[in-house]
């Protein structure tokens, strides 16, 4: 059975940072694409970050890029999002995602609040 268990979230200050963690079950975090996306309350839920199976292709949104940073720990079997220079529009419930040639796969996400 496939699982996606989000952990790290909470309530930080502007300028902080957070690591929000994915630990996968049911199936091999390398051999998969990965990524995270978010939703704010009262919008519309948004791409964050990916990382490939073959680890040649991450991608950020624009709105993230050089202050997230999205990795995968094959050994622990877990994705990972280092989050630095929070700022209040980051605030949202970020979900992990796992992609396949016939869906996605969701994690049941984990809320950050980044205050001003």
């Amino acid at each position: 059975q496939v699982q996606l268990v989000e952990s790290g979230g909470g309530l930080v200050q502007a300028g902080g940072s957070l690591r929000l963690s994915c630990a996968a079950s049911g199936f091999t975090v390398s051999t998969y694409s990965m990524g995270w996306y978010r939703q704010a309350p009262g919008k519309e839920r948004e791409f964050v970050a990916s990382i490939t199976w073959s680890n040649d292709g991450i991608s950020y949104a624009d709105s993230v890029r050089g202050r997230f940073t999205i990795s995968r720990d094959n050994a622990k079997n877990t994705v990972y999002l280092q989050m630095n220079s929070l700022r209040p529009e980051d605030t949202a419930v970020y979900s992990c995602f796992r992609g396949t040639s016939v869906g996605v796969d969701w994690g049941q996400g984990t809320q950050v609040t980044v205050s001003s």
